[in-house]
C-alpha cells in the first residue's frame, strides 16, 4: 500500500491507496517513520499537536498551553460577533496574548450600548481614530499602485491602527520606493517599517524522495477537500500533472491562480484518495482537521510543509499585499512561522481549524523569518470546493 504521509509526505493532507478508509488506521509501510507505539492522528486529541508546540516553541507549561488554547477558541469565536456588533465603528480586533482576551477596536463615534456590549462578551476595547473600513479601503489603493522590489508588503495592522508598508533593509532611499512611499502615504493612514529581506516564494527544484512534484517543482500538500486538496497556486498551472512521492500519477491541477492569488486545487484520482489529517512529522502528533474558522491576528499557529515539517509562531497581519517578484499576491496572512524551498502549498493550521496554505516569506528556519499564507477559506469559495474534515 502506498501513500502520501509522514517522512514522503504532501503536508496535511494526507492521500491514500489501496483499502484504508479515514475511519481506520493506516498499516506500517517502509515510509512510515512514527513510532508505532505512538498515538495515531485518530486517537490524539485534536488540539494535542498545537498544545505541544506551543510549549516548546512559547516556553509554556501545559496548564499554560491549555489555557492560552481555549482563549484563542473563544476569541475565534467571538471576532465575528464584534465586528457586526460594532458596525461602521468597528476598527479591527486582535488576540493579545497576556491578557488572553480579544482587542476590539472602535472609533469613537460607537454607541456606549455597544462598547458596553463588547466588554460584557469578555472583549477588551479600545477606541482609535480610523474605522477597519478606512484601513481596507487605503490597502486597496496601494493594491493598484506599481510597487518597485524594495517594497516587500503592506496591510492593516489593527493595533496599532495603521496600514503598514513594509521595505526591505538598504532600499528606502531608493528612487523607485521613495515615489511609492509618497503615493502610498495620499492613499490614507500609513506606517512604514523595515524587514530584512524580500518576500519569496518556497517552491524548490526537485530532490528525490519528497512529496508531491510537478515538472521540476516539489511543493507540499495544503489540506484534504472532497475529490483532492488545496496547494499553492505558484506550484503549477491548469492542467500540470502531480506526482507522488514514489513518482507515481496523483492528479492534475484542475485551478490555479499566481500572481494576484496563490492558490490552487488538485484532483486525485488513479486510487488515491484523501483524509483530514495535517502531519506532525514526528514532532508532535498527527493533527485531526475538524473545519476552518478563521484566528484572529495574535493567535497560536503552526505550519506543517515536506522540507522544513513542523513549525509554529503567531499570525501577524491579515489581509496583507506581499509583492513577489513575480507580481503582487492580495489578502495573505502573515505570521511569524519560518519555512523554505519546497515548504510551498503545506498547511497552516491553529488548534484544529485549517488557516490555510504556505505561499512564500523571507528567512529560513535556522535563524527565523517570516511566511505568508494563502487564506483556505477563500480558495474553497473560489473553487466550490468542502474541506474535508473529521
Amino acid at each position: 500500500m502506498r501513500r502520501i504521509g509522514f517522512t514522503h509526505a504532501c503536508v496535511t493532507a494526507l492521500l491514500v491507496i489501496g483499502s484504508w478508509t479515514a475511519a481506520g488506521a493506516p498499516p506500517a509501510s517502509a515510509h512510515d517513520t512514527r513510532d508505532p507505539g505512538s498515538p495515531t492522528a485518530s486517537a490524539a486529541p485534536a488540539s494535542a499537536a498545537l498544545l505541544q508546540a506551543m510549549q516548546r516553541d512559547f516556553g509554556l507549561s501545559p496548564a499554560e498551553a491549555e489555557e492560552r488554547l481555549a482563549a484563542e477558541r473563544r476569541a475565534t469565536a467571538l471576532e465575528p460577533e464584534a465586528r457586526e456588533a460594532a458596525g461602521p465603528a468597528y476598527g479591527g480586533a486582535w488576540f493579545d496574548a497576556e491578557s488572553e482576551k480579544l482587542t476590539v477596536a472602535v472609533t469613537p463615534d460607537a454607541d456606549a450600548a455597544t462598547v458596553r456590549g463588547l466588554r460584557s462578551s469578555g472583549a477588551a476595547v479600545r477606541t482609535v481614530e480610523h474605522s477597519a473600513r478606512r484601513l481596507d479601503a487605503t490597502v486597496s489603493r496601494l493594491d493598484r499602485l506599481d510597487a518597485p522590489p524594495g517594497v516587500s508588503s503592506w496591510s492593516v495592522d489593527p493595533a496599532a491602527n495603521t496600514v503598514v508598508v513594509n521595505v526591505v533593509e538598504g532600499e528606502r532611499g531608493d528612487n523607485d520606493v521613495r515615489r511609492f512611499l509618497s503615493e502610498a502615504r495620499e492613499a490614507g493612514p500609513v506606517t512604514v517599517r523595515t524587514v530584512r529581506a524580500a518576500a519569496e516564494t518556497f517552491a524548490a527544484g526537485t530532490v528525490g524522495g519528497d512529496p508531491y512534484y510537478t515538472g521540476n517543482v516539489r511543493c507540499s500538500i495544503g489540506f484534504s477537500v472532497h475529490g483532492g486538496f488545496v496547494t499553492a497556486g505558484h506550484c503549477g498551472g491548469v492542467g500540470g500533472q502531480v506526482r507522488g512521492w514514489d513518482g507515481s500519477y496523483i492528479g492534475n491541477f484542475q485551478g490555479s491562480s499566481f500572481p494576484g492569488n496563490d492558490y490552487a486545487w488538485v484532483n486525485v484520482g488513479s486510487g488515491w484518495w484523501t483524509v483530514p489529517v495535517v502531519l506532525g512529522w514526528g514532532t508532535v502528533s498527527d493533527q485531526l482537521v475538524r473545519g476552518s474558522n478563521e484566528a484572529p491576528v495574535g493567535a497560536s499557529i503552526c505550519r506543517s510543509g515536506s522540507t522544513t515539517r513542523w513549525h509554529c509562531g503567531r499570525v501577524l497581519a491579515k489581509n496583507e499585499t506581499v509583492n513577489y517578484s513575480q507580481g503582487a499576491v492580495h489578502q495573505m496572512t502573515k505570521t511569524s512561522v519560518c519555512a523554505e524551498g519546497g515548504d510551498s502549498g503545506g498547511s497552516f493550521i491553529s488548534g484544529d481549524q485549517a488557516q490555510g496554505v504556505t505561499s512564500g516569506g523571507w528567512g529560513n528556519c535556522s535563524s527565523g523569518g517570516e511566511t505568508w499564507f494563502q487564506p483556505v477559506n477563500e480558495i474553497l469559495g473560489r473553487y466550490g470546493l468542502t474541506l474535508h474534515t473529521a
